[in-house]
């Protein structure tokens, strides 16, 4: 007890110093390249069509470009957006991890690949990675909370838009853009190499590559692997642990992983705008790292044969365009389509297990309107498919295909100081799993409306509310089987509905001066909220976890702050912080929902001189005591980072980063995660890269 209470004084004296210093809160992601207080004015393009300013979004928002990419880079998407505020991860190793957003996953967080679907397994189980990497990335932007009017019913907890640039939208300066980059991590052996180039052919075309490969080892923690809470709980049961599980400590077995990939793409550049096509190719091979055991048809409990490792691959076509010619209404006209066809495969023992495959595709065209006095807006029409199947002896749901279609309207008025905004979406999905003889329709409507004020002197306030509609995914419908992943019996029902979210979300910010902020309430009752709900019961040895729909609440805050302490010729010193907290209710049951994200805050000191720029950071993660049945409560944690860029040479874009992230190899489980008292995450990790712009 008394170590918890000096982390939490350590962090909150951290955070009262920023705080006496200024009241205000930070909306932008603290940046040791000297652009922070920069950013106030940046364009947040995923959260909408007509190019929304940062500050002007009612919306929790945030994004990662240059220096601040770079020091997030990691082997997993969940891990490298984890210190952003809102965000947390499914933890499931150093291969698969995806967002978490207000203690949201799965199927109601959307991951983008430049506006359209990853097309890809992840959303079927937590041990599937996304199909894209954040290593030729140029940016990534988050929106949390629903962004359903803009992306569909799969996105009412929030978007995630990874902005590679694989189709050139304008011609690089001086004829040739690119860059190189190198690195190593320490913890796992980590070794990387990313290279990207947009180069100008013959006028008016643009040619871009890039590719990345990427390897680790198994990769390490403080101590035991499984948690001091389960060993306590298997006690207090049976008398004894798992004397195997006892012993293992120090490294995660088959944690290892190979990454690699590569695009090409090709862009027609002109006054009226652009048009391009790009082709690329992911693979990864990494391993499961938590065991299973299944029983036999005599009912005797075996191990897996073998370590579980994923072999997954994908192949993705690309095309985007934007037309700058105004007809009717309309000045802008932007077109964009994916295909892909990902396939996976579960290797039990070098032998192939259970094979998932999935075709799909995605379109969308957004037509942005002329100004019409102070009115502004868009319309659009989006569109998927989804060919998904499982084969192998422990298919957990049946082959499916899945169609959806939206329409949609974003419209803003401005009459300053108040600005309104609001919108519509209408959305039709089907779903058909020929095999079992499944074939049902789903129509949501959601519908937003918001209102601000600009206050004078940088500060703006107001209140924004939705009404959202969720159809059921194919897994949750059909699902009826083992899933060793998760160590459970998943079984699905096919009689669900609908789901239905009415939120409002409060905002506070502070722009422009020495000091920038934010705070951001929001509060979301469902109706019939679909969730995967352990029964007690068992089924071939496994726990059976049954979806089932209820009725629940999410409410939360989120609070950021950045301020300036020093500013002259030669440095900048500046010092930020926030928190996050989300509490989420079962209400038709009075208990709470499994693997909510625990408070979490955090403080970070930055340095800037003319060549080198420094942060040093703490991060503190609170006991989750309050946990759904047969759900163990997890252990508090306080985490320090410490990262340096240097810039050798002035008039070149060279940067060398150094980075310490878990400086006191502290044990790390995640509340989020369906592994937290088996798999800790990875333990101090010095790494080190090299990048060169040219």
């Amino acid at each position: 007890m008394g170590k918890d209470k000096a982390r939490v004084w350590l962090v909150a004296a951290m955070m009262g110093g920023m705080v006496a210093v200024s009241p205000a809160m930070a909306q932008q992601e603290p940046a040791a390249d000297g652009s922070a207080h920069d950013r106030v004015e940046e364009i947040i393009v995923t959260a909408s069509p007509i190019g929304a300013k940062r500050f002007d979004i009612l919306q929790g928002t945030s994004s990662l470009s240059g220096e601040s990419l770079d020091r997030a880079l990691s082997t997993t998407l969940g891990e490298a957006l984890d210190r952003l505020p809102g965000l947390s991860q499914s933890g499931f190793g150093a291969g698969a991890s995806r967002p978490v957003i207000r203690g949201q996953g799965g199927d109601r967080i959307r991951i983008l690949s430049g506006g359209i679907g990853s097309i890809d397994a992840s959303s079927t189980s937590p041990d599937h990675a996304p199909a894209l990497d954040l290593a030729t990335a140029k940016r990534v932007e988050v929106v949390r909370g629903p962004a359903t009017l803009l992306y569909g019913n799969n996105a009412v907890g929030g978007v995630i838009n990874v902005l590679d640039g694989r189709i050139p939208i304008a011609e690089p300066k001086d004829g040739v853009d690119g860059f190189a980059r190198i690195g190593m991590g320490s913890n796992a052996n980590e070794r990387s190499l990313a290279s990207g180039i947009d180069a100008r052919l013959d006028s008016p075309f643009v040619l871009h590559l890039d590719g990345f490969y990427r390897q680790t080892d198994d990769y390490k923690v403080p101590g035991y692997l499984e948690s001091r809470i389960l060993h306590e709980a298997e006690e207090a049961e049976h008398g004894h642990a798992h004397e195997e599980d006892e012993e293992a400590k120090g490294t995660v077995p088959n944690s290892d992983l190979r990454q690699k990939g590569a695009t090409a793409g090709l862009s027609y550049i002109g006054d009226w705008g652009f048009f391009g096509v790009s082709a690329s190719r992911l693979d990864s091979n990494y391993g499961i790292s938590a065991g299973h055991t299944h029983e036999d048809e005599e009912g005797e409990a075996h191990e897996e044969e073998g370590p579980v490792r994923i072999d997954l691959g994908q192949t993705r076509l690309d095309l985007m365009g934007e037309v700058n010619q105004p007809f009717a209404i309309f000045e802008t006209t932007r077109v964009r389509f994916g295909w892909a066809d990902y396939k996976h495969t579960e290797l039990e023992g070098g032998e192939t297990g259970t094979r998932f495959l999935n075709k799909g595709w995605e379109g969308r065209v957004e037509l942005v309107q002329k100004a019409m006095g102070n009115l502004s807006g868009a319309v659009g029409v989006q569109a998927s498919g989804r060919d998904f199947q499982a084969i192998g002896d422990e298919a957990f749901v049946p082959a499916s295909d899945t169609e959806q279609m939206g329409v949609f309207t974003l419209q803003r008025l401005d009459l300053a100081p108040f600005a309104l905004e609001g919108g519509v979406r209408l959305e039709r999905q089907n779903i058909q799993a020929n095999g079992v003889g499944f074939d049902r329709d789903f129509t949501t409507v959601s519908l937003s409306a918001g209102a601000s004020r600009q206050l004078g002197d940088g500060w703006m306030t107001g209140i924004s509310l939705s009404r959202t509609e969720r159809a059921p995914n194919a897994e949750e419908l059909l699902s009826d089987g083992a899933h060793l992943a998760t160590s459970t019996y998943e079984r699905g029902d096919p009689t669900l509905g609908k789901e239905t979210g009415l939120g409002v979300e409060a905002t506070l910010k502070k722009s422009g001066g020495p000091v920038t902020g934010s705070v951001n309430l929001f509060l979301t009752d469902y109706d019939k909220y679909i969730y995967e709900r352990i029964t007690g019961a068992e089924e071939d040895g496994l726990p059976v976890a049954q979806f089932a729909a209820t009725d629940a609440r999410f409410w939360g805050v989120e609070v950021e702050a950045e301020t300036v302490l020093v500013r002259n010729d030669q440095a900048t010193l500046t010092l930020d912080g926030g928190m996050d907290y989300v509490r989420a209710t079962d209400r038709d049951n009075e208990v709470p929902l499994p693997r909510i994200p625990a408070l979490s805050a955090r403080a970070g000191l930055g340095l800037e001189l003319a060549s080198v720029a420094a942060r040093v950071e703490g991060v503190w993660t609170a006991k989750q005591k309050r946990t759904a049945e047969f759900e163990l409560p997890t252990d508090s944690a306080m985490v320090f980072n410490a990262s340096m860029d240097w810039h050798p040479l002035p008039e070149r874009d060279i940067t060398l980063l150094l980075e310490l992230r878990n400086l006191t190899n502290e044990e790390v489980r995640l509340a989020t995660s369906f592994l937290k008292d088996v798999l800790p995450q990875p333990g101090r990790d010095f790494r080190v890269s090299l990048r060169a712009g040219f």
